[in-house]
């Protein structure tokens, strides 16, 4: 078992100091999404900068997941106008 952090990350990052116990990246990385999900549904002041960032023990991040996923999307093209 490896020990990962979460981090909120806004441009200054909040600092996950406990962490939490995963067998393998992925589940960090879906500990995450559930994370991300949480926090958007609890904080409706949509901030399109916001992540949830998943660091591991060693201290590299191994995930970005953005807590407003349609906000760091790119608009679609705009359509002509016939």
């Amino acid at each position: 078992m490896q020990t990962y952090y979460f981090d909120m990350k806004d441009g200054v990052p909040i600092r996950d100091r406990a962490g939490l116990e995963f067998r393998t990246d992925s589940q960090a990385i879906e500990h995450s999404k559930e994370l991300a999900r949480r926090f958007s549904h609890e904080r409706p002041v949509r901030d399109d900068n916001l992540f949830v960032v998943v660091v591991n023990e060693s201290g590299a991040e191994i995930h970005r997941e953005p807590v407003y996923p349609d906000a760091t999307r790119p608009p679609p093209p705009e359509q002509p106008v016939i």
